[in-house]
């Protein structure tokens, strides 16, 4: 597959057929028009081409939460409208692998937020997942995690969609 060739399931670059699905369209973001392409078999799957930088000085939430015993600091980096735009995580107990995969999930996880997955779709894919730490939580909201990823999810959840 070349650069001009359209990805699989997806429709061709604006700029190289006009006649393409009128589901594409080019969105005007901060850094200039950012191109967007809907998966042809998913209309809710929107794929932001270019990505949606933070200001190098943004407003951020810090959480420190508990998990089946297990203390952790989730900090949440936001866009300037107040959406997130990036997320760490930081448990205290952590070993290396644990903490290498949380990393992993955190970059990720941002790389989408700021590629346009809406907060709702991202922690929708991660709403409870099941593994060690589990349990009794110290937030009223979520009383029980069914893992570290399963309460982030829900805490983006409560207060980043259902608040608006």
């Amino acid at each position: 597959m070349t650069l001009e060739e359209p990805m699989e399931g997806f429709p061709a670059p604006l700029d190289t057929d006009p006649g393409t699905d009128a589901a594409d369209s080019a969105v005007d973001s901060a850094d200039g028009p950012m191109l967007v392409a809907v998966k042809e078999d998913d209309p809710v799957s929107a794929i932001a081409i270019r990505r949606e930088i933070l200001p190098e000085t943004r407003q951020s939430r810090t959480h420190k939460f508990m998990i089946g015993g297990h203390e952790g600091y989730l900090t949440i980096g936001l866009f300037p409208d107040g959406r997130p735009g990036e997320i760490f995580i930081k448990m205290s107990k952590e070993g290396s692998t644990l903490s290498g995969l949380i990393q992993g999930f955190c970059r990720a996880f941002s790389l989408a937020l700021q590629h346009g997955l809406s907060v709702r779709d991202a922690s929708d894919r991660f709403r409870g997942m099941r593994f060690e730490p589990m349990g009794a939580t110290n937030n009223p909201d979520i009383p029980e995690a069914a893992s570290i990823l399963d309460y982030v999810a829900r805490y983006l959840q409560i207060n980043f969609v259902e608040r608006g």
